[in-house]
């Protein structure tokens, strides 16, 4: 594809449950979701959909129903990574045969490998197909760093990887990799409140969960940024910060599937063990966040 097309909002999707299954069509309809508030692609299988809860042919099927129902209208990112190589082959393999427009591969988690195991495993998948692909950094989570060595490294052995999700609290990292890799190379921010900073020093575009919750302002965000317009773009910041923090007052994405089912996004705020939904707790703390935010006199309405 023209990775071009890879930039703006697009957000990780959560994966919706209903008595213990994966609700294939309320996905479907997330997809639609977002395209009508103009999101420019979805994530499929990223953290926020809780891929260790699913099974590889679970996280096909998704797959298989983001790029049906996008229909080439926008990019289907699927988010292929696992802890194990031989479960990354699986998913990566389906996700290409599917028609995925690119993958996102995660920094293996748990074993804390070292730099040069990082380097022959991502080389090794690329091998494996001609996708444009990204590593999915989120240290946070996988107890892994990639440094600026690694990356140069990957960018010398694989013509197709073309950048990152950059999910660490690290902003002279990302231009560090500009600096080395050109203005090209796709950076999309994986932390919210970092949305706006990360693209004003020149990140492409957005893989925020809270995306999931207010589509419209993540695009109005990425387009202020390209129109430099810069007071335009931080008022947008400002606007989100409390929902872009309410994201984490639990693990994601529990607040996340809360506060769109109250919203009426979603049927159910239905979790996998050892998930859990809200507590009454953080569903009052979340009521108030979206009252603040004018959401819930929207539904009311």
């Amino acid at each position: 594809m023209d990775i071009r097309r890879l930039r703006g909002s697009i957000p990780p999707l959560i994966t919706p449950f209903r008595g213990g299954a994966v609700d294939y069509e309320a996905y479907g309809d997330m997809v639609e979701f977002q395209i009508a508030q103009g999101s420019h692609g979805v994530l499929v299988n990223g953290t926020t959909s809780e891929p260790a809860s699913l099974s590889v042919e679970e996280r096909n099927r998704l797959v298989d129903v983001a790029i049906g129902r996008a229909a080439g209208r926008v990019p289907v990112v699927a988010a292929t990574g696992s802890q194990s190589l031989a479960e990354t082959e699986a998913l990566s393999d389906h996700a290409a045969r599917a028609g995925a427009d690119a993958l996102l591969i995660v920094t293996p988690y748990y074993s804390r490998p070292p730099q040069r195991g990082l380097v022959d495993y991502y080389l090794h998948l690329a091998r494996r197909h001609d996708l444009p692909w990204m590593v999915y950094h989120i240290p946070g989570r996988a107890a892994v760093s990639v440094t600026l060595d690694t990356m140069k490294a990957l960018k010398d052995g694989s013509p197709h990887f073309v950048g990152m999700k950059h999910a660490a609290n690290d902003l002279g990292f990302v231009t560090e990799c500009l600096t080395s890799f050109g203005p090209d190379f796709r950076i999309f921010v994986g932390l919210e409140e970092l949305s706006f900073p990360m693209m004003a020093i020149g990140a492409c575009g957005l893989m925020n969960a809270v995306g999931n919750l207010r589509p419209d302002m993540l695009v109005r965000l990425c387009e202020a940024v390209w129109a430099s317009d810069i007071p335009g773009g931080r008022a947008l910041h400002d606007r989100l910060l409390e929902i872009n923090q309410a994201v984490f007052f639990d693990t994601n994405p529990i607040p996340m599937k809360y506060m769109m089912k109250r919203l009426g996004i979603i049927p159910q705020n239905e979790h996998r063990l050892p998930m859990a939904p809200a507590t009454a707790e953080l569903e009052r703390r979340l009521d108030g966040v979206l009252a603040r935010a004018g959401l819930l006199g929207a539904v009311a309405a």
